[in-house]
């Protein structure tokens, strides 16, 4: 159902769940994502898809949807002969269908409209390594328009998410300034840095004391860094936390596939909450099941009284 109360007023209250990796659920659904647009094609081609992918999700107990833009930008629409009002329209579309899917419950469920960085536009794996040679302001140009539409759909907040670089997270929060939508900052990191290797520290600082920004923390990284991410982040900016790591594979861009062992473990779920996670799911290869899972160890945590769920 739709929310009765703002993000920022149901953090306040305890954790929510997020949803996992849309692209996995979708491929459990049998569709084609070889296309350079990914999972944002079937917008156009396969909307019904989308909608049972974030109902998966809901049913499992997820209470925050992201929508299927992360992928979808003018730029990469245009390449696929898509002009900009159908583009608009598309992305928009996003917010629909997650809010759609957010009717399969009785719960609150908020959409979270995905905004991903620039590299994502690309296709190349460039978003895990940021510093694509564009200024702040380029990048907050190239931004500006793609949020501009999301924020007029009416999302709950937007997902600035998967972040490999300080720059891009300045031209990110300054393109959404004004648009009337709460965010979220996540990076995607390694090694206790960004991605393109800076210090976390100073990359969550850039959204302390911007009251528009309701969290701040990681996402789209291996499992083994979030604790430490979450606390970081907490500190830095007294905000609370957002935490949606992989399953701990990693993603080939070369070969276009997954390598390695899952390491996500739904219980460490309850830790993050405790050092301040107040948005805490799954991003790539973290389906429903883990995500029904992770779920019932917040909700088992609250039943024992910690406030963390």
């Amino acid at each position: 159902m739709r929310p009765v109360r703002t993000l920022a007023e149901a953090l306040g209250a305890g954790a929510l769940v997020l949803d996992g990796g849309l692209s996995n659920q979708l491929e459990a659904q049998g569709c084609d994502l070889s296309d350079a647009l990914w999972s944002a094609r079937l917008l156009a081609d396969g909307p019904e898809q989308i909608e049972a992918a974030h109902t998966a999700y809901v049913r499992a107990g997820a209470r925050v949807l992201i929508t299927s833009s992360y992928q979808a930008t003018f730029e990469g629409f245009a390449r696929r002969g898509t002009g900009r009002e159908e583009a608009a329209q598309l992305l928009g579309r996003s917010v629909e269908l997650a809010r759609r899917a957010a009717e399969a419950v009785e719960e609150e469920v908020w959409v979270a409209a995905s905004v991903g960085p620039y590299g994502a536009m690309l296709a190349d794996g460039s978003e895990y390594r940021g510093r694509y040679g564009l200024s702040v302001g380029a990048l907050e140009g190239f931004h500006r328009p793609r949020i501009d539409v999301l924020a007029g759909a009416a999302p709950d907040v937007l997902a600035l998410e998967t972040v490999p670089d300080v720059e891009e997270a300045e031209a990110l929060l300054r393109a959404a300034e004004g648009c009337g939508v709460p965010v979220w900052l996540s990076y995607t990191v390694a090694g206790g840095r960004t991605r393109a290797g800076q210090d976390l520290a100073e990359a969550f600082a850039v959204a302390a004391g911007n009251d528009q920004v309701v969290a701040v923390g990681v996402n789209c990284c291996d499992p083994v860094e979030t604790e430490a991410a979450v606390e970081l982040a907490v500190a830095v900016t007294g905000k609370p936390a957002v935490v949606y790591p992989n399953s701990g594979e990693r993603w080939d861009a070369r070969a276009r596939g997954w390598r390695g062992d899952t390491a996500f473990d739904p219980a460490r779920a309850v830790a993050w909450a405790g050092a301040g996670a107040r948005l805490v799911g799954g991003c790539c290869r973290v389906g429903p099941k883990t995500i029904a899972a992770l779920a019932d160890a917040l909700s088992a945590e609250d039943d024992a009284g910690t406030g963390t769920g």
